[in-house]
């Protein structure tokens, strides 16, 4: 009877990331590491190599969604192994899963069968948390637009034109359309609201895109959170 991924995940010998990251040239140094098997590589180090040549870049997407997953990080895997088995430095580049997905009809977002990256639990369930602080650092510029309104609306927004919504990393239909502040004059001005899933948030994509702090700082301040009661 054939293991399941799961099984498959939870059978492999984990090698430490750094005798990995030893493998590909990176310093023991230059890891940020969370426990032995995982570790973001810190930026200083990425800078240092830019005079490096570039290498060849293999895309791997689909189209026609189905329920299951169309196969694209098992594709991405299987090809990335089986290019290093031939000679090549080939290393896999792939997004973290998010749990709305993980806990809906798809599943994990990890790869399949004996071409999946692991600790896959680890990776399906929170990995090094990023997920969690742009949920957090969303939220609390919410929090700050509904706040500044109860102490006077200095600014003069208003609030049938705020377009900055929360998130939670979950698909959770009964959270999509909202009334907030509802409770009471302690709890503010009740107005419509709603939720997204994390990975869709502007600041998501902020992330995505930022080339170091600055620019990331940059890029938060000049967020479009809504629009004056002046038309």
């Amino acid at each position: 009877m054939a293991q399941a991924d799961i099984e498959i995940a939870r059978a492999a010998r984990l090698r430490p990331i750094s005798e990995i990251a030893e493998g590909l040239g990176i310093p023991a140094s230059a890891l940020v590491s969370y426990g032995p098997t995982k570790a973001k590589i810190a930026l200083p180090f990425v800078r240092r190599l830019a005079d490096r040549p570039d290498g060849k870049l293999i895309l791997v997407t689909a189209i026609s969604p189905t329920p299951a997953g169309e196969g694209k990080t098992t594709t991405t895997v299987g090809l990335c192994d089986g290019l290093n088995a031939i000679g090549k430095k080939a290393i896999s580049c792939l997004r973290e899963p998010s749990l709305g997905p993980c806990f809906g009809m798809k599943g994990g977002a990890a790869g399949g069968g004996y071409a999946q990256v692991v600790p896959m639990e680890d990776i399906n369930l929170h990995f090094t948390g990023d997920f969690h602080a742009i949920t957090a650092a969303n939220n609390l510029l919410a929090a700050m637009i509904d706040n500044h309104i109860y102490w006077g609306n200095e600014l003069d927004i208003d609030p049938r034109r705020i377009g900055w919504r929360r998130v939670i990393d979950m698909n959770d239909r009964a959270l999509r359309s909202i009334v907030n502040s509802l409770g009471g004059v302690r709890n503010g001005f009740p107005r419509e609201d709603g939720f997204d899933i994390t990975v869709a948030s502007e600041i998501m994509a902020i992330l995505c895109l930022a080339t170091d702090l600055a620019d990331l700082k940059q890029r938060l301040g000049d967020i479009v959170v809504g629009y004056t009661r002046g038309r």
